[in-house]
């Protein structure tokens, strides 16, 4: 395709000017009160919220790559206030304490946005809200439906019909939406990541990158994190891997990697700009099951990325599976028939890049070690706010004292686990083209789909 011939095989945001320096690997013997394992979003969250609670607690960081290079570097920067990966999602799983999951979550977001002004994190935090737009009548109708209950909850939720929806963004296919008004926020997730680092390091968090822990062993008075060239003693220890977390051997029936993929466009110019509208620059979604997710950069370009999520067989997670043309073409064609007002628009990059995803979309917790360790995973692509939540759990975790958060169902229970392959890739793939399936009958779930329903599983992204 002519729009994708020049587009730059890496992630857009990665490839920007003022990324740190890779800060030195570990060489020799350290020891801490905390070592964390992995510095993304999760990672750095975490050693961020202990230096602040606690001034004089030594924290390191120990990354296998650079600050970044992974999830927290690839999303598309929709900073929700959601911790349950959407409100119909919480709502099905944990009823009883939804409206407990709704304010902490909002103060999450509250409490990012504060962080992001007190450290000058310079990351283009705009709290513009999300569009969640219908493109088929079974979508308007399950919005409508989801409407009312979010606005039965005091959300801050906005329904709109077809005229009123194309108003905002100008789009042949949209139908009607839901424009949460103060519920997520976009960023640039790289420079949210670096800035977060840059933050940690002027707390005095000490960060080795290029650094692989291979194994996790009890050492006295704590545990100690095992490299190539070096090791790590600590007292506690955080495990923030994500969908690379092959350090503790029961989270593998938990997670999954799955690969999403994302284009960007180049800057789009003023005329095309009033093409769309857009002028409130929410970050937008669809409601298909197979679902698209889009937003504006600073300088207007657009992301667009979504849909075709992939597992590939066997759970590989490879260098090479970051880089997919069928799915970059089917995205492109997609876009174009969403913006036919931009029609000759050029891609820029295209990238994909693994989430972290279980069985119940939204991120479960634990320890290990006797209590030593914690950990978080399994966000499923929603973690850019989610994991600061994640970070308080896991030190609440390691803190040994209950608290409002480690008394949730949310945090004491477990997701479904997966089946061991090769049931599993045959049942993530039937799965999958179930869902594409209901998408083409107006939403319609197959018996397979119903019996996941039943099972409290409930697959539908």
């Amino acid at each position: 395709m002519r729009s994708l011939k020049d587009a730059i095989p890496e992630p857009y945001w990665l490839t920007q000017a003022g990324a740190p320096a890779p800060a030195a690997p570990l060489d020799g013997v350290e020891t801490a009160d905390l070592a964390v394992v992995g510095a993304g979003y999760s990672g750095l969250w975490t050693a961020l919220l202990a230096k602040e609670r606690d001034p004089q607690r030594d924290v390191v960081i120990v990354e296998a790559g650079t600050a970044g290079w992974a999830a927290s570097g690839r999303n598309g920067g929709f900073c929700a206030a959601s911790i349950t990966h959407g409100f119909d999602n919480g709502l099905t799983r944990f009823p009883g304490e939804m409206d407990t999951l709704l304010r902490l979550g909002r103060e999450n977001l509250d409490e990012i946005e504060a962080t992001v002004a007190r450290h000058g994190i310079d990351c283009d935090f705009r709290r513009t809200g999300e569009l969640n737009v219908a493109t088929e009548d079974w979508q308007w109708r399950d919005l409508v439906a989801s409407h009312a209950a979010e606005a039965a909850r005091g959300l801050d939720v906005v329904l709109l019909d077809q005229d009123s929806v194309r108003a905002e963004v100008a789009s042949p296919t949209y139908q009607g939406g839901v424009w949460d008004r103060t519920g997520c926020a976009t960023v640039d997730p790289a420079r949210l990541v670096w800035g977060l680092r840059a933050a940690c390091l002027r707390l005095g968090v000490r960060i080795f990158e290029n650094t692989p822990v291979e194994r996790i062993t009890a050492a006295r008075g704590g545990l100690s994190l095992h490299t190539w060239r070096g090791r790590v003693t600590a007292a506690r220890v955080a495990l923030a891997t994500g969908a690379h977390g092959s350090l503790l051997k029961r989270l593998r029936q938990f997670v999954v990697p799955v690969y999403d993929y994302a284009l960007m466009t180049e800057p789009l110019s003023p005329a095309q700009m009033n093409a769309i509208g857009w002028r409130n620059r929410q970050g937008i979604g669809d409601a298909g099951n197979q679902f698209h997710y889009y937003r504006l950069t600073a300088d207007n370009r657009m992301l667009w990325g979504g849909y075709d999520a992939i597992y590939y067989n066997g759970g590989r997670i490879r260098p090479e599976q970051q880089q997919r043309e069928a799915t970059f073409e089917v995205l492109a064609r997609h876009f174009e028939a969403t913006f036919p007002q931009l029609e000759g628009v050029r891609f820029t990059h295209k990238w994909g890049g693994v989430i972290d995803c279980c069985s119940r979309f939204s991120a479960f917790f634990g320890t290990a070690h006797g209590g030593r360790l914690s950990y978080a995973a399994g966000y499923t692509g929603l973690g850019v706010g989610a994991t600061r939540f994640g970070a308080k759990v896991m030190l609440d975790l390691l803190g040994g004292e209950p608290t409002e958060l480690t008394a949730l169902k949310m945090v004491r229970r477990k997701p479904v686990p997966f089946p061991p392959e090769p049931v599993r890739s045959g049942v993530i793939q039937l799965t999958r083209w179930s869902i594409a399936r209901a998408d083409r009958h107006e939403g319609r779930r197959n018996l397979w789909l119903r019996s996941l329903d039943a099972m409290g599983l409930g697959f539908d992204s």
